[in-house]
C-alpha cells in the first residue's frame, strides 16, 4: 500500500488555486509529502498584513506575486520538484476546461464565493475531483467533490447576509455596524469617491427633490475654499442638519430613541477647530497610505476608544489630509482597510454618528475589523486544514471512494474530538449546476428588462461569467468576443422589456442559458408575476430551484457602494484578507443514528456547528455532532 501511495503521489499533477493563508501551508505540505508536479494560481500580491500567518513570505516580498514568491520559497528546500506559478485570475480565459483536464486533482484555498463557484464548474466540466477548504479563526473545513459521486460545491445553499432597507442605515441606525456602513459606503464615497454616485446621505427620498441642490452645493469643494471651513461645513451638515431633518418626522421616533444633532461648535471650541483644521504636523507627512491623522494629532493607541471630541478632531484632520496630501486621488477613492487615513476617517465618522444615536463608541481597532470584514486568522488552523486537504487528495488519487471524508475543525471538543469527519453527501438531484435541473424565475415580463435578468439573476445569482441566452432557437444575448454588428443588437436587446424582445419572453417561456467558459447549461422557466414586495423582494424578481440562500444568523457588511434605491447589508463579524466573511451558508439536517440512544452527554453536544470558509463560506450543521453518519456514496 505504501509503494502504491508513493507512486500515486509522485505521478500526480496537482492544481492549487490560492496561495494565501491555507495556500502557503498547503504548498509546503504537498512538497514535503512527495508531490512533484504542482501548479499554483493566485492573482494577489503580498501585503504586510499577510506576514503573520503566510510563512513563505517575508517583509522584502511585500508587493510581489503570492504565487511566484510561494513557488520560490518552496523550491529552496525542495529544488528538484516542478512548481509552476501563475500570477493571474482563475477566471481568465486561459484557465479553461482543457486547462483543468490536465490535472488529477484540484485543491482550493480561495477567498471568495464567485471564484469557488467558477472552479467548481470547471472541475465538473473537466471531470476532475475538487477538494475545497476554508478557515475562520479556530474553525475550518475540508470537503471533497467528485462528479457523480458526491455533491458539488453548489449542491447546498450558501448564506445570504441579512439586509437592511437603506432607511435603516441612513435614518434609524441601532447598531454600530450600521454607522460603519453609513460612514464607509455613503459619507466616505460622497467625499472622496465617485462623484456621480446617487447618495442622499440621510435625506429621505421624499425630501430629495427639494434638498438635492443643497446637498450638491454642500459637498462641492471650491478651490479657494478654506479646508477648515469646508470640513466644519460637512460636519455640521451630516451630523447636525441631517439629524434635525430626520427629527422633523415625528412618526419615525414614536417608538425609538430620538437622536441628538451634533454641531462642530458644540464639540470643538473655535480656537481648537481652527488649530485642528490648519495643523501641519510633520508626523502627518508621507506618501499615500502612510499619511495618518492619528500621527498628526499625537494619538498612538488604535485600541483606545476616542471621546466625541477626539473623534471630531480626527475626522476634520483626516479630511484636511485627504485634500492637502492626497488631492489627486479624490474622486477615485474606494475604502481600503489597509489605508490608514481612510480607516481613521470612517472610524471617526461612525463614532460621531453613533454618539448622535446613543450607540456605544468603538476603537479604531474594532471599527477597522468591522469595516474591513476582518476575522483574525489562526495560523495553526490553516496548517491543520492544509494537512487534511493533502490527506483527502491522496484518497482521491487512489480512488479510495469509501474513505472520502468531509472534515470539520471545531473550536471546542465534541466527545474529545476537535476534528469531526463526515461521509460526503450525495449529489443534490435538484442542483442546477451538476444535475441540470431547471430553475424558476418569477418576474413581471411587462416591466423588467433583459438587462435586469442578466445582471441580477444570471450573473449575480447563477454565477455565469459569459452567458449566452436563447428562447427556443432564437438567440437573445451573448457575452464575450463577438462581432461588432452583433454587439449592437445584443445591447439593444438588453434595454428591452422581456415581453417586447424579438422573441418575446412571457409567462411559460423557458430560457436556455449557457456559459461556454464554464461549459455550464441551465434552463430557466419564466413565471409572470404582477407585483412584488419592495422591501422583501427589492429586485422585483424571485429565483427558486437553485441553491437558494437561507438567512444568515450573523449580519454582514457590504463592501459595495450603495444608492438610495438598494438595500444595504451589514456584517458584525470580522474578516482577514485571507478569510472572507459570511457570504454563503449551508444548512443541513443530519439524521440521528437509529441504534444510538441520546444520553445527557449527547444532548449537550446537540448544537450547531458554524464554519466560515477561507475564506468566504459558512456551513451550518444541525444535529448530534457525536453521531455523524451519512449514507455511503456509491
Amino acid at each position: 500500500m505504501a509503494s502504491s501511495s508513493s507512486s500515486v503521489i509522485k505521478d500526480a499533477k496537482v492544481l492549487m488555486v490560492g496561495a494565501g493563508g491555507i495556500g502557503c501551508e498547503l504548498l509546503k505540505t504537498l512538497a514535503l509529502s512527495g508531490f512533484s508536479d504542482i501548479h499554483i494560481i493566485d492573482m494577489d500580491t503580498i501585503e504586510v498584513s499577510n506576514l503573520n500567518r503566510q510563512f513563505l513570505f517575508r517583509q522584502s516580498h511585500v508587493g510581489q506575486s503570492k504565487a511566484k514568491v510561494a513557488r520560490d520559497a518552496v523550491l529552496k528546500f525542495r529544488p528538484k520538484i516542478n512548481i509552476t506559478s501563475y500570477h493571474a485570475n482563475v477566471k481568465d480565459p486561459d484557465f479553461n476546461v482543457d486547462f483543468f483536464k490536465q490535472f488529477n486533482v484540484v485543491l482550493n484555498g480561495l477567498d471568495n464565493l464567485d471564484a469557488r463557484r467558477h472552479v467548481n464548474r470547471l472541475c465538473l466540466a473537466a471531470d476532475v475531483p475538487l477538494v475545497e477548504s476554508g478557515t475562520t479563526g479556530f474553525l475550518g473545513q475540508v470537503t471533497v467533490h467528485v462528479k457523480g459521486r458526491t455533491e458539488c460545491y453548489e449542491c447546498q445553499p450558501k448564506p445570504a447576509p441579512k439586509t437592511y432597507p437603506v432607511c435603516t442605515i441612513t435614518s434609524t441606525p441601532s447598531k454600530f455596524v450600521h454607522c460603519i456602513v453609513w460612514a464607509k459606503d455613503l459619507l466616505f464615497t460622497k467625499l472622496f469617491g465617485d462623484k456621480n454616485q446617487d447618495n442622499d446621505l440621510n435625506v429621505r427620498s421624499s425630501d430629495a427633490a427639494s434638498s438635492s441642490k443643497n446637498v450638491d452645493d454642500i459637498f462641492e469643494h471650491s478651490k479657494d475654499e478654506d479646508i477648515a471651513q469646508y470640513g466644519r461645513k460637512i460636519f455640521d451638515h451630516v451630523f447636525g442638519y441631517n439629524i434635525e431633518l430626520a427629527l422633523s418626522n415625528e412618526e419615525t421616533w414614536k417608538n425609538r430613541n430620538r437622536p441628538k444633532p451634533i454641531y462642530s461648535k458644540d464639540v470643538l471650541s473655535d480656537e481648537l477647530a481652527k488649530q485642528n483644521g490648519n495643523l501641519d504636523n510633520d508626523n502627518a507627512c508621507g506618501d499615500g497610505l502612510s499619511v495618518s491623522a492619528m500621527s498628526s494629532l499625537g494619538m498612538k493607541n488604535p485600541q483606545d476608544v476616542w471621546s466625541l471630541r477626539e473623534n471630531s478632531r480626527i475626522l476634520l484632520e483626516a479630511l484636511r489630509l485627504f485634500f492637502t496630501k492626497r488631492e489627486k486621488e479624490i474622486g477615485n477613492l474606494c475604502f481600503d482597510k489597509d489605508d490608514q487615513l481612510a480607516v481613521e476617517f470612517v472610524t471617526a465618522a461612525a463614532n460621531i454618528r453613533a454618539a448622535s444615536f446613543g450607540i456605544p463608541l468603538h476603537s479604531l481597532f474594532e471599527a477597522k475589523g468591522i469595516a474591513g470584514n476582518i476575522v483574525h486568522a489562526v495560523a495553526t488552523t490553516n496548517a491543520v486544514i492544509a494537512g487534511l486537504i493533502v490527506i483527502e487528495a491522496i484518497k482521491v488519487l487512489k480512488n479510495d471512494i469509501k474513505s472520502y471524508r468531509m472534515t470539520y475543525c471545531l473550536e471546542h471538543p465534541s466527545r474529545n474530538l476537535l476534528l469531526m469527519p463526515v461521509e460526503p453527501f450525495e449529489p443534490n438531484k435538484s442542483c442546477y449546476v451538476c444535475s441540470e435541473s431547471p430553475v424558476l424565475l418569477e418576474i413581471n415580463t411587462n416591466c423588467s428588462k433583459l438587462k435586469d435578468v442578466v445582471e441580477k439573476i444570471i450573473k449575480a445569482k447563477l454565477g455565469m461569467s459569459l452567458p449566452l441566452i436563447m428562447n427556443a432557437s432564437n438567440l437573445l444575448y451573448e457575452a464575450g468576443d463577438i462581432e461588432e454588428d452583433m454587439v449592437a443588437i445584443y445591447d439593444a436587446n438588453l434595454e428591452k422589456v422581456l415581453a417586447e424582445l424579438p422573441s418575446p419572453v412571457t409567462g411559460g417561456t423557458m430560457l436556455t442559458v449557457e456559459d461556454f467558459q464554464q461549459e455550464l447549461k441551465c434552463n430557466i422557466n419564466i413565471k409572470h408575476r404582477e407585483e412584488f414586495d419592495e422591501e422583501k423582494e427589492p429586485d422585483g424578481m424571485v429565483l427558486s430551484g437553485w441553491t437558494q440562500p437561507v438567512s444568515a444568523a450573523e449580519e454582514s457588511v457590504s463592501n459595495g457602494a450603495n444608492t438610495s434605491d438598494t438595500p444595504l447589508t451589514a456584517v458584525e463579524s470580522e474578516n482577514d484578507d485571507d478569510i472572507g466573511i459570511v457570504s454563503p451558508v449551508k444548512k443541513r439536517k443530519l439524521p440521528d443514528d437509529s441504534d444510538q440512544s441520546n444520553t445527557a452527554d449527547d444532548t449537550r453536544h446537540h448544537k450547531q456547528l458554524q464554519v466560515i470558509d477561507d475564506e468566504d463560506d459558512l456551513v451550518m450543521l444541525d444535529g448530534n455532532l457525536d453521531g455523524f453518519k451519512k449514507r455511503r456514496v456509491s
